[in-house]
């Protein structure tokens, strides 16, 4: 947990020290964006598609559940 936690905030830190030029000093975050339509394009696309992972990897846990022991696992 403790590399973990450095290794997140050594990024923010260097989002913080960049802030707000991408790549300093000729692209500030505005500029790097995308387009509103491609935005909301990929927000459909994510809010359709996520709900659909889940659901069948929920459904795949489901059907599988119960198929192997512990005891006959290779641990």
């Amino acid at each position: 947990m403790a590399s973990l936690s450095i290794f997140v905030l050594s990024f923010i830190g260097i989002i913080i020290s960049f802030y707000p030029n991408i790549v300093p000093p000729s692209l500030t975050i505005v500029e790097a964006a995308a387009p509103d339509p491609s935005l909301k394009f990929t927000l459909v696309g994510t809010a359709i598609l996520i709900p659909l992972i889940l659901s069948y990897t929920a459904y795949a846990y489901w059907v599988f559940r119960g198929k192997v022991k512990p005891e006959e696992s290779y641990h």
